[in-house]
């Protein structure tokens, strides 16, 4: 008996230390180029009435848009800003214009 305990105990130490090596730990995320925005900020930018403006740089995560860009604030809720350009709703920083999720 006192074996058998031996071996089931060998074995499940030797399992679990496979199944350890098997293991990936991700401690850093990959950026993956969006931001997870509160569910109301997504939900007040998409219900306003914002008249498009033309621009011609790129419309893209982490682009900065120009001083000229008008930038909308998100009522009550801080460090979100939002525009619309070329018929795109992006959410921008408002303090720095740079883009930090193009909603689709």
């Amino acid at each position: 008996m006192r074996k058998t305990m031996l071996a089931a105990a060998a074995m499940l130490t030797i399992s679990s230390a496979a199944f350890a090596q098997s293991t990936v730990i991700i401690t850093d995320p990959a950026p993956t180029g969006s931001v997870v925005l509160p569910g109301e900020v997504r939900t007040y930018v998409m219900e306003q009435n914002t008249p498009s403006v033309v621009y011609d740089g790129d419309i893209a995560v982490g682009a900065t848009l120009p001083d000229t860009v008008e930038v909308h604030t998100v009522p009550d809720i801080d460090g979100y800003g939002y525009t619309v350009v070329n018929e795109r709703r992006v959410i921008v920083e408002p303090k720095t214009h740079r883009i930090i999720q193009v909603l689709e």
